[in-house]
C-alpha cells in the first residue's frame, strides 16, 4: 500500500469513493453528491492549507483522510476537522488506520495541536448507520468529548452526531 498526498487528478476517484456515502448512508449529510467540479474545489482548497492524503493498493485508490478548518476563528487554528473514506470492501483490513496515522504524522509536523471528528449517530442501528466510525475513532485513541442529539435529518429520520477529539500536540 502506499499512502500520498492527494492531486487533483484524483478528484474523479474520490468522487467515486465519497457518493455511496451521500446516497447510501447516513455518515455524510449531504443529500446529494457533490459535482466534480464541486469536489475538485474541496480537494483545492482544503490541501492548500491542511494534509489531504489518499492509500493506493497496486495503483488504485482506495481511500483517503484529510483535515479541514474545525471552526474559522483564530483560536481554533491549532485544532482541525479530519474526515476519512474508505472505498466499498476495503474496511476494516488496516487502511484506515495507516491514512489516519499517517494524516496525524503530517499535522503533528504542521503544529496542530487537536484533531476532532464529528461522528453520525442513529437511535438505533440501521442499514444507514452501522456504528463503525465510532469504533474506528475509539481504536485510533479519540475521547468522545460531546453529543447533539436529532441534529440531522436524513432518509425520513433524525441522527445525532458525537464529537471526538485526539490531543497530538503539547498544551501549553
Amino acid at each position: 500500500m502506499n499512502i500520498r498526498r492527494v492531486n487533483l487528478d484524483d478528484t474523479k476517484d474520490l468522487l467515486a469513493i465519497y457518493s455511496p456515502y451521500v446516497i447510501d448512508t447516513s455518515i455524510s449529510f449531504e443529500y446529494e453528491p457533490p459535482t466534480e467540479a464541486e469536489f475538485r474545489d474541496r480537494i483545492e482548497s482544503i490541501s492548500t492549507k491542511y494534509p489531504y492524503i489518499v492509500a493506493e493498493v497496486d495503483g488504485e485508490i482506495v481511500g483517503y483522510a484529510y483535515a479541514n478548518v474545525f471552526k474559522s476563528r483564530a483560536a481554533y487554528d491549532k485544532s482541525v476537522e479530519t474526515s476519512i473514506y474508505l472505498r466499498k470492501g476495503n474496511r476494516r483490513n488496516g487502511i484506515g488506520r495507516k491514512l489516519y496515522d499517517k494524516l496525524e504524522e503530517l499535522l503533528i509536523e504542521q503544529g496542530i495541536v487537536n484533531m476532532c471528528a464529528c461522528i453520525t449517530t442513529a437511535d438505533e442501528k440501521d442499514s444507514k448507520s452501522d456504528g463503525a466510525s465510532i469504533e474506528f475513532h475509539k481504536k485510533m485513541g479519540f475521547e468522545f468529548v460531546g453529543e447533539f442529539k436529532h441534529i440531522g435529518y436524513k432518509f425520513g429520520k433524525w441522527y445525532g452526531v458525537v464529537w471526538a477529539q485526539k490531543t497530538i500536540g503539547e498544551i501549553r
